[in-house]
């Protein structure tokens, strides 16, 4: 492949509902060798009725969940459309959309991302790249973590990358391949106790830091089922529903924070150990938890990198805007090794 560059803009709405990320970005090929520059980025927090509708769509009728897809994909692409204006955007060859996760159901052979990519392209007049997920379930994968590829081909010179949102994930190279997983829910959690306590989140941990652990709970957590199974995995709002909200309903903010923190730690670290992780990347809104990282690092003998803060919070949206771009080349963007799918494969579908 010759030497070329490519211009795209990634949107990505995480589970933890922190607002909308617009990546703007040139990534480079130099013989298939690939670099990428951030361009420019923003993130645009949701309105209190966006967040309500995006926190409540799992609970949504049928007609109404559709209602909520059209409309949705119409307010993608508006931002993004503002973004492109105001920042006097001039060279983009497509946008790479994730969308909003409701439902995640591998195993049921479903998975629904809102946000139709038909109503981004009809607000912005851009090709658009949008549902990479669903294609891999039905591949029999996870479809999830996505963010391997990008990790695999931009990230390379760390042994692990690990993502901080509303779920922690990992991506790493085992036996030479590149395999990926979630570890446990983190500001899914986190942010919804910090709520309680007035917060939209534990500012650098310090609710947590102030708490007591509540070691009959943290076992409680560290022995549920999804921690004992092999990866591929990956975790949904409805395992969150079913398995962790149950158990901690009832005790102090401060000490729910300080016990649920204590139990992402333990995780992550048990992980570091358990592939022999000698340098890892970490990246996403839990980077600022101060308190969330001392922990792991009183726990791991592990190099921990934390990058740019435009790495840190824009490092997946970042990514899918890479997927979009190896889409529109029909190069594989999904590595069966990380969701277990049947064969590695080029997803997303294409508005243009």
């Amino acid at each position: 492949m010759e030497n070329q560059n490519f211009y795209a803009i990634g949107l990505m709405s995480g589970t933890s509902l922190d607002g909308l990320d617009i990546c703007y970005v040139k990534f480079i090929n130099r013989n298939s060798d690939w670099d990428f520059e951030i361009l420019k980025c923003e993130t645009i927090a949701y309105s209190v009725d966006w967040e309500d509708d995006l926190k409540n769509a799992i609970h949504f009728s049928s007609e109404k969940l559709l209602e909520l897809n059209s409309e949705y994909g119409f307010y993608l692409g508006e931002k993004t459309q503002e973004f492109i204006s105001k920042n006097n955007i001039r060279e983009l060859d497509l946008i790479s959309s994730h969308g909003h996760t409701v439902f995640h159901q591998p195993k049921n052979k479903f998975t629904l991302q809102i946000g139709d990519g038909r109503a981004i392209k009809i607000k912005t007049n851009k090709t658009v790249i949008y549902d990479f997920r669903s294609q891999d379930v039905l591949l029999g994968g996870n479809g999830a973590p996505l963010v391997p590829i990008g990790d695999e081909l931009l990230f390379s010179e760390f042994d692990a990358c690990l993502n901080l949102g509303g779920f922690s994930n990992i991506s790493l190279k085992r036996d030479g391949k590149r395999i990926a997983f979630d570890i446990c829910p983190l500001n899914i959690i986190l942010n919804d106790l910090a709520l309680k306590l007035g917060k939209k989140y534990d500012e650098n941990g310090d609710f947590a830091r102030s708490g007591n652990i509540d070691y009959e709970l943290l076992n409680e957590l560290d022995q549920l089922e999804f921690y004992q199974e092999k990866a591929p995995k990956s975790l949904g709002i409805e395992w969150v529903n079913a398995q962790i909200l149950p158990l901690i309903n009832d005790q102090k903010s401060e000490d729910l924070l300080a016990t649920f923190t204590e139990h992402a730690a333990v995780q992550i670290a048990k992980i570091f150990e358990e592939f022999g992780i000698k340098n890892v990347l970490i990246t996403g809104g839990g980077t600022y938890n101060s308190y969330l990282i001392e922990k792991i690092k009183a726990k791991t003998k592990t190099d921990i990198h934390i990058p740019t803060k435009e790495t840190i919070e824009y490092k997946e949206a970042l990514i899918f805007a890479f997927m979009g771009v190896l889409r529109s080349l029909n190069l594989h963007n999904i590595l069966s090794s990380a969701t277990g799918s049947l064969h590695d494969h080029s997803s997303g579908l294409v508005a243009d």
